[in-house]
């Protein structure tokens, strides 16, 4: 079961950040492509990656994800740092479906300096979540253990608090 749902999660994965990553690259061709089918088959093709196939797959590798960490029990600090890391991948998604809205409007451009911003940003927090997965770093935390275990929260409250729990 863990192995089936370890590689959809993967799977869903590397389709999501292949996807974030070469969006731009097809903004870009905005600039050149004015008017006309050449514009309707261009507005077409991003939104239909966007929409029927980097969304889902987002979506998937979330849902996967968050099965993966109840059947692993992975409660971890290096772990944490890649949720941190996964949280700016999707505020990136949500901006890149901002941009697939407002693209195709009538005189709009994705300039080349935000396309090599985008696509820096992207492959760069895409690769910090590979480097964290794969090294799993000891990230020293000065937080009490607690926080990072099931429950953690109240045995933390029960041992510092002056009020005992009803």
């Amino acid at each position: 079961m863990i192995g089936i749902v370890k590689f959809v999660h993967i799977a869903a994965i590397s389709i999501w950040a292949a996807g974030i990553i070469s969006l731009p690259g097809l903004y870009v061709q905005r600039a050149h492509v004015k008017s006309g089918n050449d514009l309707y088959r261009l507005q077409t093709l991003v939104r239909f990656a966007f929409v029927a196939i980097i969304s889902p797959a987002a979506f998937l590798a979330i849902m996967s994800g968050t099965a993966l960490i109840f059947l692993r029990e992975t409660f971890e600090p290096w772990f944490s740092a890649k949720l941190g890391f996964v949280a700016i991948l999707a505020i990136i998604h949500v901006m890149t479906g901002l941009v697939v809205i407002r693209l195709f409007r009538e005189g709009e451009v994705y300039p080349v300096w935000r396309f090599v911003m985008a696509t820096a940003i992207s492959c760069a927090v895409v690769l910090a979540i590979l480097f964290i997965v794969l090294a799993k770093p000891h990230i020293a935390t000065s937080l009490p253990a607690d926080l990072f275990e099931p429950g953690g929260l109240k045995r933390l409250y029960d041992r510092i608090s002056p009020w005992p729990t009803p």
